[in-house]
Formats: C-alpha cells, sequence, structure tokens
C-alpha cells in the first residue's frame, strides 16, 4: 500500500469511525469485521515475512491475491450493511440526507470496481 493510500485510508477510518451508523448499535457486526480485520492483518504479516526471508515470488503473489479479496469480501459485507441500514434509513428521510448517502454508496460502489 502506497504512503499516499495508508494515509488517505487512516484519515478516512478518523473521520468516518465516529459512532454514527447501525453498526454503533450492533455489537455482533463490528465484532465480526473485526475479526475479519485480524485475519487479514494476519495474512500481510505473512506475506511480510515472506517477502523478508525472499520466499518464491509467485507464492507471495499468491499470498497477495488471498489478501486482496479477503479485503474485497469485507469491503462488499459493510457495503451490504451500509446499503441496508444507513441508505434505507435515509431513502425513508427523503430530502438531501437521502442524496448524500446516495452519492456516497455510489462513489463507493465506484472505488470497489475500480480496484
Amino acid at each position: 500500500m502506497s504512503d499516499a493510500t495508508e494515509h488517505h485510508l487512516e484519515h478516512h477510518l478518523e473521520h468516518h469511525l465516529e459512532p454514527h451508523g447501525h453498526l454503533e448499535d450492533n455489537a455482533e457486526a463490528v465484532q465480526a469485521h473485526l475479526k475479519r480485520l485480524r485475519r487479514i492483518e494476519g495474512q500481510v504479516r505473512g506475506i511480510q515475512r515472506m517477502v523478508e526471508e525472499e520466499k518464491y515470488c509467485i507464492d507471495i503473489l499468491t499470498q497477495v491475491s488471498a489478501a486482496t479479496k479477503a479485503l474485497q469480501s469485507l469491503a462488499l459485507s459493510l457495503l451490504d450493511d451500509h446499503m441496508a441500514h444507513c441508505v434505507v434509513d435515509a431513502a425513508r428521510q427523503g430530502g438531501a440526507e437521502q442524496e448524500q448517502k446516495l452519492k456516497e454508496a455510489s462513489e463507493a460502489i465506484a472505488r470497489l470496481v475500480r480496484s
């Protein structure tokens, strides 16, 4: 991950992890997401060890692919939660809130498609 991407992610997480969504009242979902993130973190640390130990490039790439798929799966799960709760709630409210949440969801989907 590039320094710019990492900085953007840190900023995004700091800004968006303030309690304000359905996860605030859903400890089970939070724990499931954290469990997945810890597993992904372990995968990435394993890749780091493989690079340090100068393992075979194809083996490293295979592990990078697995970690990428795990991150994509997490992203889809978060998006699904967001659509099912935040976007639906905003749609019920209508107005500017609805437009904002739909725009955010559309932009998130576009980022996922490009990644």
